[in-house]
């Protein structure tokens, strides 16, 4: 595998003869590699197939799916990664998780929360869907009707689909869960600044964050946007109406009423749906971490009180645990996939209230800082315990993986790119079994870097007619801090190669257009 470089980067040419050897249309350097591999996938592929149709003959079903989506948490932050008690966030749930499964330490998603959300859910970069920047309220803009997600792949085979948390796809109720194949959800529609604003207002200490923010009332009045509804409960085919209670209305104390019933929630739908004759999937996207606090775990043995995240990660690693227990005492953890990954690298803007990263960049950067997250997988009796793969997963892979696990690969459209891989091979059979070699990072619709087997490539303006890049072996050197154009002169070629790949099957399959123009947009444009 290691000696790849040798025969694969090479790939001049390849292209014009490569034929497709699955029915999606993946992205140009993965359609390469498919090829090249097709005979060995296909020997493995059948001897998955033949485990997997082993346990659905034990439990007379297709296998539950959860993907627990969070916010903000860096690589480096969570306790099996260096980080937990010892920087005042213990994390001892998640690391027990971590331990019992598969521990990711090359997991990568976009720069920041919508995109991430996008990635998900769809399986394709947010370039490819029109949607390309964070959203904010009272924007129109968000998933668009005609991308195919997850839940709706699922819910044809079966599936009984289910959300909670940080929606944060589009504010409009064209764009909400409810109508992109969830049969319930329970859903925040903007990220966690929002509930600061109005208690900034109230507040005259200057202890809050937004102190320029004019109140509710004068903010309606001067820019039309209604802050009143900050989520939904919603239910496929009979609408939405407001939540209700302290987990409704935007303030600082919503998100943790909110992450408290949210579990409640998901632990009830485990226990009536464990019998049930079909399978569920359940998108769990849990505001840890934003900026509010866990007034409940805010003095647990080892929480930083003066970093209000601490708190709520450490109200989220109990929860989660409450779920993998939950699944345990209903006999169903040996047919249940749960993944849970970051969505972005950590926000440092309210230090000390913030996550941490051991990587250069944050949230927002293309740098590993902003896009090398922590994840791990669990699946008892499938997934051995104890490993730490040094193979690369991104989070639009999870899409993909989920529609071969679930019966559905073959109904993911092939009118587009799928930039997801699927990556059930790697989690049943382990390191040196991942099928991701090349890995595009976009800012917005700029291609800001992109990764090929251990080496990265920051793209950057040449001059003189030399290159403009940075070469970068983040096996060597994930820091990212020995990165220069001339030792990578030698990759100059197969890189450009590769970009040829990835911007001819654009050519192919153009991009969705953007719901607002790019010019009226503070996203960065090309």
């Amino acid at each position: 595998m290691k000696n790849r470089i040798a025969g694969a980067l090479w790939l001049g040419a390849l292209m014009a003869s490569v034929t497709p050897v699955q029915a999606i249309e993946p992205d140009g350097p993965q359609l390469a590699n498919a090829q090249r591999n097709a005979d060995a996938w296909s020997a493995e592929d059948a001897e998955i197939s033949q485990k997997l149709a082993a346990l659905e003959e034990r439990f007379g079903k297709k296998p539950n799916i959860i993907y627990i989506l969070t916010d903000d948490i860096g690589w480096g932050e969570m306790g099996w990664q260096g980080g937990g008690k010892h920087r005042g966030t213990p994390t001892p749930e998640l690391d027990k998780m971590a331990f019992e499964g598969m521990r990711f330490w090359s997991a990568y998603a976009e720069p920041s929360c919508t995109p991430t959300r996008i990635a998900i859910n769809t399986g394709r970069h947010p370039v490819r869907t029109g949607l390309l920047s964070v959203l904010w309220p009272g924007m129109e803009d968000g998933l668009s009707p005609e991308e195919v997600t997850t839940a709706e792949l699922l819910s044809e085979q079966g599936y009984n689909t289910a959300m909670w948390g940080k929606w944060h796809l589009g504010d409009l109720e064209e764009h909400a869960p409810e109508n992109q194949g969830f049969d319930y959800a329970y859903y925040g529609l903007f990220n966690g600044a929002p509930d600061y604003w109005q208690a900034s207002f109230e507040d005259k200490s200057g202890t809050f964050p937004f102190a320029d923010f004019p109140g509710y009332e004068a903010y309606k009045e001067g820019t039309g946007i209604d802050l009143s509804i900050g989520g939904y409960v919603g239910t496929k085919g009979a609408g939405r109406k407001p939540i209700e209670g302290t987990a409704g209305p935007l303030s600082p104390e919503r998100q943790e009423a909110f992450e408290n019933e949210s579990i409640s929630q998901i632990t009830k739908y485990v226990k009536d749906n464990a019998d049930d004759e079909n399978p569920f999937f359940i998108y769990w996207a849990s505001y840890a971490q934003q900026i509010a606090n866990s007034q409940e775990f805010l003095d647990a043995p080892g929480v930083d009180k003066n970093n209000r995240q601490a708190s709520f990660l450490a109200m989220h690693s109990k929860h989660v645990d409450e779920l993998l227990e939950t699944l345990k005492e209903e006999g169903i953890a040996e047919n249940t996939l749960v993944v849970w990954i970051s969505d972005n690298g950590p926000m440092y803007a309210f230090w000390p209230t913030s996550g941490y990263t051991l990587l250069r960049g944050a949230k927002g950067d293309v740098l590993e800082g902003g896009v090398r997250v922590p994840a791990m997988a669990w699946w008892p009796g499938m997934i051995e315990p104890g490993q730490d793969p040094t193979d690369v997963l991104h989070v639009t892979d999870l899409f993909t993986t989920a529609a071969r696990l679930g019966g559905a690969y073959d109904n993911i459209p092939n009118d587009r790119i799928t930039d997801g891989i699927d990556q059930t091979a790697l989690f049943l059979n382990g390191e040196g079994h991942g099928r991701r070699q090349f890995m595009a990072h976009y800012s917005g619709p700029v291609l800001g870097a992109f990764r090929y087997d251990d080496f990265k490539i920051h793209i950057t303006e040449g001059h003189g007619g030399l290159p403009g890049m940075d070469f970068y072996n983040v096996k060597r050197d994930p820091g990212e801090k020995y990165g220069e154009l001339y030792p990578g002169l030698w990759v100059v070629q197969p890189m450009q190669q590769l970009l040829g790949m990835h911007y001819g099957r654009t050519k192919q399959f153009p991009h969705r257009s953007p719901m607002t123009p790019q010019e009226s947009t503070l996203t960065a444009h090309d």
